[in-house]
């Protein structure tokens, strides 16, 4: 189910602060939607605020962590309270962390579970009920990863978190079946964002040397969050059921398909010369 003219469409995006996220609030808004954008930290959100209403759209925005259920059932409730339904669901806040399994404690486990997956889980739970009573065709963007359909080494809990995304989505999928709620699973392949070059989320066995060679890779080969953000205003307008976009991403997903063991050997080799391992 496709939404062709998003011009007044009610658009809510999480992890709208940067990245990805910010990119798409820019990209919906620039085809006249409406947009509801939320992140962790309120300061990214004001500048955001300001460069979507010189479009000459509304920018609502809003301060929380998509990981605490409360808080995002509060959040619901607020939007709720002024609108019937969003059109647009966009989960997409997510953490990295990198960092060999093995060499790494289980300390960041729940935090990047919380966040990737359970972040997806209180979005899907407090809006699209809402969505399927206001009517209509409406869409929910579930951003996973390539890393959901095939990973790299030194990302055990993130691989983790986004391979559950996908599976969930796909759940959803065959329960929303006989509504007019779309769903489309996003999995961005090598792109250039904060979330490889902020130096957060990193275990301490990894070396500075590491972490500036993966950088410079995402650096040199990565495409830009708007390449995304594109993507994804397509895959609403077309009604995709999944979204591979990004260098190397569609590659993966069809690579995958053929040959498991080829997949693994070339990842291998190529996580020594990217710097995953």
């Amino acid at each position: 189910m496709a939404i062709l003219n998003l011009q007044d469409k009610r658009v809510l995006i999480t992890g709208a602060g940067s990245g990805i996220g910010r990119a798409a609030a820019i990209a919906f808004a620039k085809r006249g939607a409406r947009i509801i954008a939320t992140d962790i930290q309120f300061a990214p959100l004001e500048s955001l605020k300001q460069e979507v209403e010189a479009l000459g759209v509304c920018c609502v925005i809003h301060a929380v962590d998509v990981s605490n259920e409360t808080a995002m059932k509060e959040l619901a409730a607020q939007v709720h309270g002024k609108i019937s339904a969003v059109d647009v669901l966009v989960n997409n806040a997510g953490i990295a962390y990198l960092g060999l399994f093995l060499e790494s404690d289980l300390e960041h486990w729940p935090r990047v579970i919380n966040v990737n997956l359970m972040g997806v889980v209180h979005g899907c739970r407090y809006f699209i009920p809402q969505m399927i009573a206001a009517g209509g065709v409406r869409h929910v963007l579930n951003v996973a990863s390539s890393a959901g359909n095939y990973p790299a080494p030194s990302m055990a809990a993130y691989a983790a978190s986004k391979y559950a995304v996908a599976g969930f989505s796909e759940v959803l999928k065959m329960e929303l079946a006989d509504t007019q709620i779309g769903i489309t699973t996003v999995c961005p392949g090598v792109i250039n964002t904060a979330i490889v070059t902020t130096g957060a989320g990193v275990a301490p066995s990894v070396p500075a040397s590491q972490i500036a060679k993966l950088q410079a890779y995402y650096l040199a080969n990565g495409c830009t969050p708007e390449v995304v953000a594109e993507a994804m205003v397509r895959a609403v307008q077309k009604g995709q059921d999944i979204c591979l976009t990004g260098p190397g991403a569609a590659l993966v997903y069809h690579l995958k398909r053929l040959s498991l063991k080829l997949v693994r050997t070339a990842t291998i080799f190529s996580a020594k010369k990217i710097g995953y391992l």
